[in-house]
């Protein structure tokens, strides 16, 4: 067997990769405006859950004391670490009861980050008859 030290081997060069990832580069950034309002759409869901499991919790609440609450530790919510507080914080919303009386209550879920850079933050909020609206689009 005869080694060859001289011979070329087949392949791209460093110019052609770059050029294909600029040329992809370029592309991401036609779509991601695309994109953006599905992001913050999918990002939506997570309030929307949390403030239905409230609700569920200040209903179980009611049923044993005759009255809502505007105590998240009393209701047993743990609210999730915010992204915003560092590393490992995973919550987009920060949850909290912002009135309760004897027969109502209503709770609102403010995003900490805002998601498709237009300097306003999401806010949704639900009622005691699991009304749920968004108070702020994002």
């Amino acid at each position: 067997m005869k080694l060859r030290l001289n011979s070329k081997v087949k392949a791209y060069t460093l110019t052609e990769i770059l050029v294909v990832l600029v040329i992809i580069g370029i592309l991401v950034l036609l779509a991601l405006p695309n994109l953006m309002p599905l992001i913050t759409k999918a990002k939506t869901t997570e309030a929307k859950l949390q403030l239905e499991h409230l609700t569920k919790l200040e209903q179980t609440y009611f049923y044993e004391h005759s009255k809502y609450t505007t105590d998240l530790k009393e209701l047993g919510f743990i609210q999730e670490k915010l992204s915003t507080d560092g590393k490992d914080g995973k919550a987009n919303y920060k949850i909290e009861v912002t009135a309760a009386t004897n027969n109502t209550f209503t709770a609102k879920a403010t995003a900490v980050a805002d998601f498709n850079g237009n300097g306003v933050f999401n806010v949704w909020q639900i009622d005691q008859d699991k009304n749920l609206k968004e108070v702020t689009p994002d």
